[in-house]
């Protein structure tokens, strides 16, 4: 077949899936409660269905009162016997993939539970609506004249007791469909090296040679790619390399800290990027619109959510709410019941609603990934909004970052202190340090409150790490590439120390 002929094709299919969207966009409370339905009936006979009860629960809140909000710790010992083969524990259909994940740095890692309808109604469904939405906003596009060069996990798969576990990406390739395999780049016999450097180069060698459409990945990953890329070519920018590249779809990490870097690569005002939100868990919200800095949440992938306020988060008001009560501006931890079998399920994920019609939503952080040590309730999302205010003032680029407390000691009082791997350093650290002082109180009232007259709070230590001492740091640990990401900001200060003694 034609490129041409098969470009419109492809596209007139997805395009066909945006009329189903369109249903969940204008009855989101009705589709939401089908799911929730669904996934009851269809687990009812399993250990956990007859446990609670699922055959007689007939609406929300008697779903509330019978089944508690749990953590990957509660439900790991069913997980255990699942991995060992024993089935219709928490679902019916065979479990037999599991997605390793070990979230940011946690040494424990979590298996989490693939079943069949997971990948097909949640995964591969949303790369295409993925699709869909991207094409129904560029009509003009021709992302199927050339291939997609993803760029996944690094691990293999592997088999234990007739079941198989390994990151979610190698699960993905390995089940992927025909005609996903025929538009990507590298080979999947590549996409599963497991080692880092050797894989990157084996991508290079392949990618080059393609004429490479879009682009597919974690951005802190996918620069490290993008600059080997250039120095390996010797060219400019990366449109001298594949002159037809027209998006890059990305998601993992805050893509502001590397905008600026992005778009000298990528320098051209029409270049589309398109974000995603996904995890080992499923697949819950994928950008709708060009130029938009918030998703729309998917509402028809077998995932039912919930949502807990994190002003009452961990404590005796803790509270949760389905998303037909959910509140524009709140900040909310994330909570999901999955056609995998997991049951009112907290991710670790906290998000807050830009729109409730549609519902949009931004990721925000970690529910365990914040600094709350003085009060001052600093989050992801304010921190990536600071840094990306003075990248802009000082003419700074930031390749990697994190930030700790500082405990009061006596008469000393606290901070908050930051290791930072510049790009482009400023030209003053000084006036950097300030700046960035400034602009977090501007984002955060309690913070500011923390640092008034240097109440609590002292103005933060700014440490320029060298080159290369996050990618050291991830190596050390054997978590180079994939899903594998520099933990922002922690309560405690195991992860700084070991980067300032890196740093000597």
């Amino acid at each position: 077949m034609p490129i041409p002929l098969f470009n419109s094709i492809a596209s007139w299919l997805l395009k066909k899936r945006y009329h189903q969207i369109e249903l969940f966009l204008k009855y989101p409370e009705e589709v939401q409660e089908e799911v929730l339905r669904q996934l009851l009936s269809i687990a009812a006979d399993t250990e956990i269905g007859k446990k609670y009860g699922f055959e007689s629960i007939a609406n929300y809140e008697t779903f509330v009162s019978r089944l508690p909000i749990v953590s990957y710790e509660e439900v790991e010992p069913m997980i255990e016997r699942s991995r060992l083969g024993e089935q219709n524990i928490f679902w019916p259909t065979t479990i037999k993939w599991f997605a390793k994940s070990s979230g940011t740095t946690n040494a424990k890692s979590k298996f989490i539970p693939v079943s069949s309808e997971a990948l097909e109604d949640c995964h591969y469904k949303s790369s295409k609506d993925l699709l869909c939405l991207y094409l129904n906003n560029n009509e003009n596009s021709q992302l199927f004249t050339g291939k997609s060069l993803r760029l996944g996990g690094s691990k293999e798969l592997y088999r234990d007791k007739g079941t198989v576990f390994g990151d979610l990406s190698a699960i993905l390739i390995d089940n992927m469909p025909f005609w996903a395999e025929l538009s990507s780049t590298p080979s999947n016999k590549v996409s599963l090296m497991g080692e880092w450097e050797s894989k990157l180069q084996a991508i290079i060698k392949e990618s080059v040679q393609e004429n490479v459409t879009s682009l597919a990945g974690v951005p802190s990953w996918m620069l490290v790619l993008l600059n080997d890329v250039m120095e390996e070519t010797g060219k400019e920018h990366l449109f001298q390399v594949w002159e037809n590249l027209e998006v890059y779809f990305h998601g993992g990490v805050s893509f502001n800290p590397y905008k600026e870097q992005f778009a000298k690569l990528l320098p051209k005002k029409s270049f589309n990027y398109y974000e995603i939100y996904n995890a080992s868990e499923g697949f819950f919200a994928i950008q709708d619109r060009n130029n938009a800095d918030d998703l729309l949440l998917m509402l028809d992938y077998g995932i039912f959510y919930e949502f807990i306020p994190m002003d009452a988060y961990d404590t005796k008001d803790q509270i949760t709410v389905p998303l037909w009560n959910v509140q524009v501006g709140k900040n909310y931890a994330v909570v999901i019941t999955t056609n995998a079998g997991l049951w009112r399920y907290k991710i670790g994920d906290t998000v807050r609603f830009t729109s409730i019609n549609p519902y949009r939503i931004k990721v925000t952080g970690r529910t365990k990934h914040h600094i709350n040590v003085f009060g001052e309730e600093l989050i992801i999302e304010n921190a990536e909004e600071a840094l990306k205010r003075i990248c802009e003032q000082t003419g700074s680029e930031i390749k990697d970052y994190t930030v700790a407390p500082v405990f009061m000691n006596g008469r000393e009082k606290g901070a908050h202190e930051w290791i930072i791997e510049f790009r482009k350093l400023p030209k003053e650290m000084d006036y950097f340090t300030e700046s960035l002082d400034s602009a977090l109180k501007t984002l955060n009232s309690d913070y500011e409150a923390k640092r008034y007259n240097n109440l609590t709070l002292t103005l933060p230590k700014v440490h320029i790490a060298r080159e290369n001492l996050f990618y050291d740091w991830l190596k050390s640990k054997g978590k180079l590439g994939g899903q594998h990401k520099i933990p922002r900001l922690s309560n405690k200060r195991d992860y700084i120390e070991e980067l300032l003694q890196m740093n000597k």
